[in-house]
C-alpha cells in the first residue's frame, strides 16, 4: 500500500500528500485564511468533515460559507447545539433526531413537562454560551453494542431504535461528541460551534415518534441559522410576511375554504368563492388536456385491494393507504393513486403502435393517510384532487413526451403568475435494491432520457440521488413565490414498473408485442396545494381572472342602481363576475368591506357617472380613482381575463 495519495483540487492541481491527511491540512497548506474559513469538504462527490483523515485518492472540494451545501451542514450542526443547549438544561430530556431543513432545521425531544416560550429563550441563550466556548463537533467510532449500552443507560429509546434499524451488529456506529452531549450520527460536521453565526429558536410544535399517533408524543423546536445576522434578518423579515399571506387564516377572511371537525382532518370543504377558483383552475387545466391532445378520463375513488397489490403499492405505499374496507365480494381500498385506474383503461383493448402516444388525463380524487400532526390547511391533506394524467408511449417517443411534459410544466407556472423556479432530478440509489424496482438499465436510461430533455431545454437542475419514485427517476419543479420561497408541486416521472407488472402492450410495426414506457406527471401537484399556494404568493389578491368577485357597482344612493344594474349587465355579457352592492349602507362603508375582500376593481356610480355614461374605478392597490367611460372599462377587464395577467 502506497504511504501517499493524490488529491486533485478545484482548480486542476493535484496535490500528493501522506496517507490520513485531513481536508484541513491540505487548507492549511494553502492558506491560513482559507483554513479558517472552510466549514466541511468534500471528496469524490460525499461531504465529510474537515478532520477526516483522507485514505485514498480524492478529488477535494474545501466548501465555505458561499456555497448551499455548506449551509446544510452547518444548520445541521445547529441542530445539535440545540441538543446540548437543551440537555444541559434540561437533563432528563431524553433525544430523538435533528436535521436540517430547506428553511433551517429541529430537534425532537421527548421529556413529559411541555417546553415554555421562556424555556425557548433560556435555551437560545444557552446556545449562545456554548458558541462563545468553541465546542468541536468531535467524531470518533465505537462498537455497536458499546454505543447501544451507553445510550441504554441514558434511557435514549429513540437512540437506540436508530441505531438497531440503522447499522448492523458486526459494526462500528459513528458518534458526533459536542461537550457533554453525545449523538448517534453519521455527519458530516462544521469544525466548532464557534463558527455559527447567526441562528433563532422560532416554535414548538407536537410529533408522533415514528409519525405514529399510538407511540409518545414528542416536542419539536424549530430554528433556523444563517452564516450572517444580515441574512438571518432577511428570513425573519420572510417569516413575518408568511404569516400575513398564512393561507389558513386568509382562506377564513375571504370565505374560500373550511376544515370542520364534525367532517374529520385533512378534508377540505370548498366554499362558494373558493369553488370560484378551483372551478378556474380546473378548466385551465382541462382546456389545456384538449389542446395538448390529453383524453379525459374518469376513474373510480374506490377498488378492490388486489388491484393495489398488482400495482406494488400494497408492498411499497401501504402505510400512506387508509385501511381496507369489507364489501360483499372483497376487500377494497380508497385509492391513493390514479394510475391503476389509467394503466385499465389502457389495458381494456389493444393498442397498435399508430395509436400511441396515449395520453389520459384526469382531475381524480385521491385518498391518503397523512398523520395528524403532519396536516397542514390545504398544503397537506388526506383527500385531494391530483391533475394526473399518464402516457403511454413507445421507448423511441419517451423523449419527446418527456420535453412536452416539461413546457406544460413551464406553462403551469407562467400562466398563474410565477416567474422563477427551481428544478431536481431525482435518481436511484442502485444499493438499496429493496426499495427500487427495475434493472440497472432501465433506469440508466430512464435517467438520461430525463437529463437530455433538460439539458436540451437549458434548463439547470440539481440531481438528488436515492429520491427517486420506487418505479423510476422524476424531475421535480418548485417554484419560487413572492416572497422566495420553494414549493414542490410540478413532476414529471417515467415508468417501467408498472407497464411490467400489469403486463401492458402494443402491437409493433413488426407485428410483435412490446411493452410500452409510461410517463407519470402532475403538474398543479394537486389542486388543494396549488391553491394553498396560490393565496399565500398574492396573499389573497389574486390576478382578475382567478378572483371569485371581479368587479363591485356601488351606486352612491337608491336612485343610482338602475344605472349600476345596467352597467353590471355589459360586464356579464363579456362573462365578468360582478355583484351591484345596493345595500342601504354608507358607500366608504362598502368600499371598506369589498377592498377587504380584496376585489379588483370597485366602480363607484352616481348622478355624473350615469349622465356621462361612466364609472368611477377604483383599482385595488391603488390610492386614485379613474373615470372611464363603462364600455371601455368592460373591454378592459375583458381582456384581463382572455389574457391572464397575474396582476393588476
Amino acid at each position: 500500500m502506497a504511504d501517499s495519495i493524490h488529491v486533485k483540487l478545484p482548480d486542476g492541481s493535484v496535490k500528493d500528500v501522506p496517507r490520513g491527511t485531513t481536508a484541513l491540512d491540505i487548507a492549511k497548506s494553502i492558506s491560513p485564511r482559507l483554513a479558517d474559513a472552510a466549514l466541511v469538504a468534500k471528496t469524490n462527490g460525499d461531504l465529510v468533515d474537515l478532520t477526516r483523515p483522507l485514505e485514498k485518492d480524492t478529488e477535494l472540494r474545501l466548501l465555505k460559507d458561499n456555497d448551499p451545501e455548506a449551509l446544510e451542514v452547518y444548520r445541521h450542526s445547529s441542530a445539535h447545539l440545540l441538543a446540548a443547549a437543551v440537555l444541559e438544561l434540561f437533563p432528563e430530556t431524553k433525544l430523538g433526531h435533528g436535521p436540517a431543513t430547506e428553511s433551517g432545521f429541529f430537534y425532537d425531544f421527548y421529556r413529559p413537562t411541555p417546553f415554555t416560550p421562556e424555556d425557548l429563550e433560556k435555551i437560545e441563550k444557552k446556545m449562545q454560551e456554548l458558541v462563545k466556548q468553541d465546542i468541536p463537533y468531535a467524531r470518533e467510532f465505537k462498537p455497536r453494542d458499546e454505543g447501544l449500552a451507553e445510550f441504554k443507560k441514558e434511557g435514549d429509546f429513540m437512540k437506540c431504535h436508530f441505531i438497531e434499524q440503522f447499522t448492523k451488529p458486526d459494526e462500528k456506529i459513528s458518534i458526533y461528541r459536542t461537550g457533554k452531549f453525545i449523538d448517534f450520527c453519521r455527519g458530516p460536521h462544521i469544525p466548532s460551534t464557534g463558527k455559527i453565526k447567526a441562528f433563532k429558536l422560532l416554535n414548538i410544535a407536537g410529533a408522533y415518534w415514528l409519525g405514529d399517533e399510538k407511540n409518545p408524543q414528542l416536542q419539536r423546536i424549530y430554528g433556523t441559522s444563517f452564516f450572517s445576522k444580515k441574512d438571518l434578518d432577511a428570513h425573519m423579515l420572510q417569516v413575518e410576511e408568511a404569516k400575513k399571506r398564512d393561507h389558513r387564516v386568509l382562506g377564513q377572511q375571504l370565505d374560500l375554504f373550511s376544515i370542520q371537525e364534525l367532517a374529520g382532518p385533512g378534508l377540505i370543504f370548498w366554499h362558494p368563492k373558493g369553488g370560484v377558483i378551483r372551478k378556474e383552475m380546473e378548466d385551465w387545466m382541462r382546456e389545456q388536456y384538449i389542446k395538448r391532445g390529453y383524453s379525459l378520463v374518469y376513474t373510480p375513488h374506490v377498488a378492490r385491494r388486489q388491484l393495489f397489490f398488482t400495482s406494488g403499492h400494497e408492498g411499497y405505499y401501504a402505510q400512506n393507504m387508509f385501511d381496507a374496507m369489507e364489501l360483499d365480494d372483497a376487500e377494497y381500498r380508497l385509492k391513493p393513486m390514479n394510475c391503476p385506474g389509467h394503466i385499465l383503461i389502457y389495458k381494456d383493448s389493444l393498442k397498435s403502435y399508430r395509436d400511441l402516444p396515449v395520453r389520459l388525463g384526469e382531475l381524480g380524487t385521491v385518498y391518503r393517510y397523512e398523520r395528524s400532526g403532519v396536516m397542514h390547511g390545504l398544503l397537506r391533506v388526506r383527500g385531494f384532487t391530483q391533475d394526473d394524467s399518464h402516457i403511454f408511449c413507445t421507448p423511441e417517443q419517451v423523449e419527446e413526451e418527456i420535453s412536452g411534459c416539461l413546457h406544460f410544466a413551464l406553462d403551469v407556472l407562467k400562466d398563474f403568475g410565477f416567474d422563477k423556479f427551481q428544478t431536481e432530478l431525482s435518481t436511484w440509489n442502485p444499493d438499496d435494491r429493496k426499495n427500487f424496482v427495475g434493472s440497472e438499465e432501465q433506469w440508466i436510461r430512464a435517467t438520461e432520457s430525463l437529463e437530455k430533455v433538460l439539458k436540451g431545454a437549458n434548463i439547470e437542475y440539481k440531481t438528488i440521488p436515492g429520491e427517486a419514485a420506487f418505479y423510476g427517476p422524476k424531475i421535480d419543479i418548485k417554484l419560487v413565490d413572492a416572497i422566495g420561497r420553494l414549493w414542490q408541486l410540478s413532476t414529471v416521472q417515467v415508468d417501467f414498473n408498472l407497464p411490467q407488472r400489469f403486463g401492458l402492450e402494443y402491437v409493433a410495426e413488426d407485428g410483435s408485442r412490446k411493452q410500452p414506457v409510461m410517463v407519470h406527471r402532475a403538474l398543479f401537484g394537486s389542486v388543494e396545494r396549488f391553491f394553498g399556494v396560490l393565496i399565500e404568493h398574492y396573499a389573497g389578491a389574486f390576478p382578475v381572472w382567478l378572483s371569485p368577485v371581479q368587479a363591485v357597482m356601488i351606486p352612491i344612493s337608491e336612485r343610482h342602481a338602475d344605472y349600476a344594474k345596467k352597467v353590471a349587465d355589459q360586464l356579464k355579457a363579456v362573462g365578468v363576475r360582478v355583484q351591484v352592492d345596493a345595500r342601504n349602507e354608507k358607500m366608504n362603508a362598502k368600499i371598506r368591506e369589498h377592498a377587504m375582500q380584496k376585489v379588483p376593481f370597485l366602480l363607484v356610480v352616481g348622478d355624473k357617472e350615469a349622465e356621462a355614461g361612466k364609472v368611477n374605478v377604483r383599482t385595488r392597490g391603488k390610492e386614485k380613482t379613474e373615470d372611464m367611460v363603462a364600455a371601455e372599462f368592460v373591454e378592459k377587464i375583458r381582456k384581463l381575463i382572455v389574457e391572464k395577467g397575474s396582476g393588476l
